[in-house]
């Protein structure tokens, strides 16, 4: 797979790198903005992409990360050197939304490997997390570009946002989604 590192999208930077890691057996997930980004055909752009690792205890990403031309900046970051507009995140986190950590991301096949990403309902509820929790409107305005744009299961997100006492943000996310 060949990559133009100036002028690559999130999606084609997520498939690029996801894909190398896991034929070095390194399991990941894209989360957060970027997962927007590539729902929402580019309409959203985020600027880093944000990869969970299945695996906590994964020692050889800095190793695998170096092969492919990229620079650790911190302890979470690594930028390409040719890449000014995107980086790459590993945040310390397990795959979990809020309080649910049974998380199945969807899966897509790239070059006989299998990488995975929030399932755009996932992904609503992803983004719902940070409006109920850090007030952060500009994540209900993501959320609300993605649902109009993929099929999510409303049920399972208004059931979610009840678990996390998000009563009024899932009634402002409802009222959006509707108002086309």
């Amino acid at each position: 797979m060949k990559i133009d590192f100036k002028t690559c999208t999130e999606e084609e930077l997520w498939k690029y790198v996801a894909t190398f890691l896991k034929k070095k057996g390194i399991d990941t997930v894209l989360v957060g903005g970027a997962v927007v980004s590539i729902y929402s055909d580019g309409a959203y752009k985020s600027g880093d992409l944000d990869f969970v690792r299945l695996d906590m205890f994964e020692k050889r990403i800095p190793k695998a990360m170096k092969e492919l031309g990229f620079v650790k900046h911190s302890q979470r970051h690594y930028r390409h050197p040719e890449c000014s507009h995107l980086f790459i995140e590993f945040p310390s986190s397990f795959l979990e939304i809020g309080d649910d950590n049974k998380i199945t991301p969807d899966e897509v096949e790239v070059e006989g490997e299998v990488i995975k990403i929030l399932s755009p309902t996932d992904c609503v509820k992803d983004r719902l997390a940070s409006y109920i929790h850090f007030n952060a409107r500009e994540c209900l305005d993501q959320a609300v570009l993605v649902a109009r744009k993929h099929p999510v299961n409303f049920e399972k997100i208004e059931k979610w946002c009840d678990g996390e006492k998000g009563e009024k943000q899932w009634a402002d996310f409802l009222r959006m989604v509707k108002s086309e």
